[in-house]
């Protein structure tokens, strides 16, 4: 029998609060107030439901994405929660995105008064929702890694009842790492390439052996730690800059450069190709300008993409974490391969943990409603025998 299908309302709202920060981090406003937008999408003539799910990406914003949409139609609240940089994610500092979805589920629960709150952490919104759930069960972070402070053990964050992984990648700053373009040489001149690295050059072709894809893989961390070793010390040299500058932004080239793309035997799966990742081309997403990461700020480096020292790593988070859990594969996935989803839920320290594959479906769903009914139907199942609806 199929689902029952309802009409929801879109209610808007806004929650905002008082934060010291020694400059402005995003633009417009007055300084020192944090103001962030969600959607409240409560379903019409549902049965009641104790429970809301809370989407949250750290930049993007869900509400007219898939799936919210089809949970809410599936007789589910949901909260598409936007961060305090929405489509902007230069200066973006993911301890503080951590407080923003601290914000939501204390509204939740407080302000609309749900009984339990699940974190569905679709897509980027996955690390995310493992990040917070980490400190707000086991708080410790106290500064950025940048050193600002920044103290999330003080602001008494309410762990969520239950997490969803759906479509999930490790983190931003992994993700990135796997995807740099290994064989950039100079960060000033992205055409300054090393042609046994470069993937799109005349020398290196498909398949790719191991011997490559190990030497592949370390170059593009060496290339992160290069860009961290800077980022530190240009922000010691605006410590002592005389201007009383606190800050400054770069551009990050080639970030689309993964093997993964050219050669479907590296972590597959059912994923179109080669030659395409869920933004087209590959070839051409490695250097336009809507490619991940491409403009940051040093503390927003360190915070959201250094592999080293970004803390919002998924599965390392995934540890901390005794709530259950659900995990969805998308089986043609051009996004988070099957490696993302083994490592988060191999990650998970809760012994409630459930781990499913939808054969077939991409990123998105995106003309794929028969696939998108059978992943919510997937997680009605879950909410209901966990006793959230």
């Amino acid at each position: 029998m199929a689902a029952a299908a309802y009409s929801f309302e879109r209610i808007p709202f806004h929650l905002h609060w008082t934060e010291h920060s020694d400059f402005k981090e995003t633009y417009g406003g007055p300084s020192g107030q944090v103001v962030v937008e969600g959607q409240f999408l409560k379903p019409k003539d549902a049965p009641p439901c104790k429970t809301v799910l809370i989407f949250m990406h750290p930049t993007g914003v869900m509400n007219l994405l898939p799936y919210p949409n089809a949970m809410a139609r599936a007789g589910i609240p949901v909260i598409c929660a936007g961060s305090r940089y929405p489509h902007n994610d230069s200066g973006l500092i993911m301890e503080k995105v951590a407080a923003d979805m601290g914000a939501y589920v204390r509204y939740a629960r407080e302000k609309l008064g749900f009984e339990s709150v699940v974190l569905a952490g679709w897509s980027g919104g996955g690390s995310l929702s493992m990040f917070y759930q980490a400190e707000a069960q086991d708080p410790r972070i106290t500064h950025t890694p940048a050193g600002d402070a920044f103290d999330l053990t003080a602001m008494g964050l309410i762990p969520a009842d239950g997490v969803m992984q759906l479509a999930a990648h490790v983190s931003r700053a992994i993700t990135l790492t796997e995807w740099i373009d290994a064989s950039i040489v100079d960060e000033n001149d992205p055409f300054n390439r090393d042609p046994e690295l470069d993937l799109y050059g005349d020398v290196v072709k498909p398949p790719y052996d191991e011997a490559f894809l190990t030497r592949y893989r370390a170059a593009q961390i060496a290339r992160s730690k290069k860009i961290d070793d800077w980022v530190k010390a240009e922000i010691e040299a605006l410590k002592r800059n005389p201007r009383g500058e606190l800050e400054r932004a770069f551009v990050v080239h080639g970030t689309m450069a993964d093997p993964r793309w050219l050669d479907l035997s590296i972590d597959p799966n059912d994923r179109p190709g080669p030659n395409h990742c869920f933004m087209g081309d590959p070839r051409v997403v490695n250097m336009m300008p809507a490619g991940l990461a491409r403009y940051s700020s040093l503390r927003s480096w360190l915070s959201q993409w250094s592999f080293a020292e970004s803390r919002a790593d998924g599965p390392k988070c995934a540890r901390r974490i005794s709530v259950p859990a659900l995990v969805i594969e998308n089986s043609a996935d051009d996004a988070c391969t099957p490696s993302h989803t083994r490592r988060i839920f191999e990650g998970i320290a809760s012994a409630d943990k459930e781990k499913h594959i939808i054969q077939g479906a991409t990123h998105y769903y995106y003309g794929q409603p028969g696939k998108m009914a059978e992943s919510i139907a997937v997680c009605r199942d879950w909410l209901e025998r966990k006793g959230f609806i």
